[in-house]
C-alpha cells in the first residue's frame, strides 16, 4: 500500500469517527431537550410571586430574563419550573389591578419552525453522510464486503504519462520489453504465424535500478491500463482473503483486456515454499494459498486475451520453481546498475529538471559515480541543486556535483567534530598515505581527492578514487594492488607515528576479505592449487541458509590461515618500501594538507615522485584532452 493511500484511509476512518460523535452528541441533545420540557413547568411570573408567598418554592436559579427553581413539592408531576421576570415597578401596578402577568420573548411563527427544522437538518445531514461512508467501506464493518476485492491501483491511457523517452541508461532492457509493446498494439501479428507473447516478465535487479519506471514505460508506450498492486498488499491476518484479491484483480484485469498487471515486490508474494525460516501455519498458510491462485490464474488465462504479467523483486533467488517455470514468468529480464554510458544517458535525463553552469561535464560525473543506480543519480541531481540554493547560485555548477557525491558517498560534514591537533596530524598522514600508494601503483583507480574534514558515516578523513572505467575482472595483481592501497594508512602511521592506531580497522577487514577470496574462491594460490574452499554465503528469506561443511581438513585449513596472513604481509612490506622512498614528500605533502584540509589529485601530484607508468598515463589522457 502506497502512502498516500494509507492516509487516505487514516483521513476517511478520523471522518466517520467525527461524523459518530457528533450524531451521538445530536440524540443525546434532543433527549435531554424533551426531557426538560416533559419534567419543567411554565408558569407565570405573578403565579410564581404567589407561589414564593406561600412556601412552595424550594430554590431558585436568578438569571438575565427567567427565574429557574425547584418545588418543595411537586406541582401537576412537576418538581421544576422556569418564568420570564417582570420588572417590579411594573409587577406592582398589575398586581394593584388584579392582573395576570408574566414575561415574553418577541418571536415569530418562522422563527419557531427554523428553531426546529435547521437543527433537524443538520442532524440528518450528517447521519447520511456518515452513512454514506460506512457503506463505501471506510469503518464499522462497511469495509468488510470489501475485504476480498483487489487493491491495485489502474492507470489508465491518458494517466500513464511515461514512455521510454523517461527510462535511460539500460538499452537491452529497452529491447527486450520492445517486443511486449508490439504484442499489446497488434496482437493479431503474432499470432499470424502461431506465436504468443510470454506471459509474464520478471524483472530483477537491485533496488533502485528503475524496474517499476520500466513497467510503467511499457503501459504507456502500449497505451493500455497499467494495474499496479505491491506483492504485500495480497495477504491480510484473514486466511482467504489474497486468493480472493487475486482472482478480483485478473478478473478486472481481463474486463479491461489488453493490459498490464504489474505485481511490485513479487518476493513478498512469490517466497519459496517451505523454505529455511518457513512459518508453520496462520500467515504462512495464507501466503501459500495466495500464491497457488496467482499461480492457477496465470495458467488459466489465454495470452491471445492481451493480458501481460509484470513482476519486479531485488531477490530472485528465493522465488518459488513454481513462479519461474515455462508458461508463468517465461522471460527473465536482469535490470542491473548502468555502465557508464548508461550514467551519462540517466544524469542527462534528470538535469533536464535543474539549470546547469557551463563548467559541468556529466560525462565526469557519470565516472565519478561508478556503482550508482538510476535512483541514486536522480538523488544525486537534487542534492547538487540543494547545495547550489543554498550557496545563492545562479546554476548548479561542477564543485555543486563533486560536494554531493562527497555527501552521498561519505555523509554529512560533521563540522562540530573537533579533533585535536595530535588526531589532526595522524588523519592527514593517514589518508596521504592511502592517496600516495594509490598514484605509485599502475592499474589502480585513480585517486580523485584526499580530506580530512569528518563525515557523518564516521570516517575522521577519507580518499575518494575514481576508476577509469568499468571493471567486469580483476587481476591477481590488481588484486594485490588494492591491497596495497587498503594498507597505506596503517603503514605510513608506522612509519611517521611509530605507533598504530585504530583508524585502519575498516582497512584491514576489506584487505582480509580481498586476500581470503583470492585463496579461497579465486585459486590464485600456487601452493593451494586451482580449487575453490568456500562458497558465499547466501540467505533465503532474511535468515541465512545452512553452513556449508566444510570440505577440507584441518591441514589445509590452517595451510589457508598461512597463505592469507602471507599475502597480507607481503602487501604491507610492499606499501612500506613505497611510502619509505617517498617519505620526504609525504611529509611535505601532509603539512600542506593540514592547512588546506582538502587536496585534489593535482595538488598531490605536485608533491610525489611518480613512477613512469603513472607519467606515461597523464601524458596520454593530456593528449586525448
Amino acid at each position: 500500500m502506497s502512502d498516500n493511500e494509507a492516509e487516505d484511509q487514516d483521513r476517511q476512518r478520523r471522518w466517520n469517527i467525527i461524523f459518530l460523535v457528533v450524531a451521538i452528541i445530536g440524540v443525546l441533545t434532543l433527549q435531554y431537550l424533551y426531557t426538560q420540557y416533559q419534567t419543567v413547568a411554565q408558569i407565570p411570573y405573578s403565579q410564581f410571586e404567589q407561589y414564593l408567598d406561600e412556601g412552595r418554592i424550594k430554590s431558585v436559579e436568578v438569571g438575565a430574563e427567567t427565574i429557574r427553581g425547584e418545588f418543595t413539592k411537586p406541582v401537576d408531576g412537576q418538581e421544576y419550573f422556569v418564568t420570564r421576570r417582570v420588572s417590579e415597578d411594573f409587577a406592582s401596578q398589575l398586581r394593584d389591578k388584579n392582573v395576570t402577568y408574566d414575561g415574553t420573548v418577541e418571536n415569530t411563527f418562522l422563527e419557531q419552525i427554523l428553531s426546529w427544522l435547521i437543527p433537524i437538518g443538520i442532524f440528518l445531514a450528517l447521519w447520511y453522510f456518515l452513512i454514506r461512508r460506512l457503506a463505501r467501506g471506510g469503518g464499522m464493518g462497511g469495509g468488510l464486503m470489501q475485504i476480498g476485492q483487489s487493491k491495485a491501483r489502474v492507470y489508465y491511457e491518458e494517466q500513464t504519462d511515461t514512455d521510454f523517452d523517461d527510462v535511460a541508461g539500460i538499452d537491452e532492457v529497452e529491447e527486450e520489453l520492445k517486443e511486449i509493446v508490439s504484442f499489446l498494439r497488434s496482437p493479431e501479428e503474432y499470432q499470424r504465424l502461431g506465436a504468443h507473447v510470454p506471459k509474464g516478465v520478471l524483472l530483477a535487479g537491485p533496488p533502485g535500478t528503475g524496474k517499476t519506471l520500466i513497467a510503467r514505460a511499457v503501459a504507456g508506450e502500449a497505451n493500455v491500463p497499467f494495474f499496479y498492486i505491491n506483492g504485500s498488499e495480497f495477504v491480510e491476518m484473514f486466511v482467504g482473503v489474497g486468493a480472493a484479491r487475486t482472482r478480483d484483480l485478473f478478473k478486472q484485469a481481463r474486463e479491461k483486456a489488453p493490459a498490464i498487471i504489474f505485481i511490485d515486490e513479487l518476493d513478498a508474494l512469490g517466497r519459496v515454499r517451505g523454505g529455511p525460516g518457513a512459518m508453520q501455519g496462520g500467515g504462512h498458510d495464507e501466503k501459500e494459498q495466495t500464491l497457488n491462485q496467482l499461480l492457477s490464474e496465470m495458467d488459466g488465462f489465454d495470452p491471445s486475451e492481451g493480458l501481460v504479467i509484470i513482476g519486479a523483486t531485488n531477490r530472485p533467488e528465493i522465488l518459488d520453481p513454481a513462479l519461474m517455470r515455462a508458461g508463468r514468468f517465461d522471460r527473465r529480464v536482469i535490470v542491473d546498475r548502468p555502465d557508464k554510458i548508461g550514467r551519462a544517458e540517466i544524469l542527462k535525463v534528470h538535469a533536464k529538471k535543474v539549470k546547469l553552469g557551463e563548467d559541468v561535464d556529466l560525462e565526469q560525473v557519470a565516472e565519478l559515480t561508478a556503482g550508482f543506480t538510476g535512483a541514486d543519480l536522480e538523488n544525486l541531481v537534487n542534492e547538487a541543486a540543494l547545495l547550489a540554493t543554498r550557496r545563492d547560485a545562479d546554476a548548479v555548477e561542477m564543485r555543486d556535483f563533486t560536494n554531493a557525491i562527497e555527501r552521498v558517498v561519505a555523509g554529512l560534514q560533521k563540522k562540530n567534530q573537533v579533533l585535536s591537533e595530535e588526531e589532526r596530524r595522524r588523519v592527514a598522514y593517514h589518508e596521504l598515505g592511502h592517496a600516495l600508494v594509490g598514484l605509485s601503483l599502475p592499474g589502480t583507480d585513480e585517486v580523485h581527492k584526499v580530506s580530512i574534514i569528518p563525515r557523518s558515516v564516521g570516517a575522521l578523513g577519507y580518499t575518494i578514487q575514481r576508476p577509469t572505467g568499468d571493471r567486469y575482472l580483476m587481476t591477481r595483481q590488481e588484486l594485490l594492488d588494492k591491497m596495497c592501497v587498503l594498507l597505506g594508512g596503517r603503514a605510513a602511521e608506522r612509519i611517521f607515528f611509530e605507533d598504530i592506531s585504530t583508524g585502519a580497522a575498516d582497512d584491514l577487514q576489506k584487505v582480509t576479505d580481498i586476500a581470503r577470496s583470492v585463496v579461497t574462491q579465486y585459486g590464485m594460490t600456487e601452493g593451494l592449487g586451482q580449487i575453490t574452499y568456500e562458497k558465499r554465503q547466501e540467505s533465503v528469506g532474511g535468515l541465512p541458509m545452512a553452513q556449508e561443511q566444510k570440505n577440507y581438513s584441518e591441514e589445509t585449513a590452517r595451510e589457508i590461515d598461512t597463505t592469507v596472513r602471507g599475502l597480507v604481509d607481503e602487501a604491507f612490506d610492499r606499501t612500506m618500501d613505497i611510502i619509505q622512498k617517498q617519505r620526504d614528500n609525504l611529509d611535505e605533502a601532509a603539512k600542506a594538507l593540514l592547512k588546506q584540509e582538502t587536496m585534489n589529485a593535482d595538488e598531490l601530484r605536485k608533491y610525489f615522485e611518480l613512477p613512469k607508468e603513472e607519467t606515461e598515463r597523464e601524458e596520454a589522457e593530456a593528449q586525448t584532452a
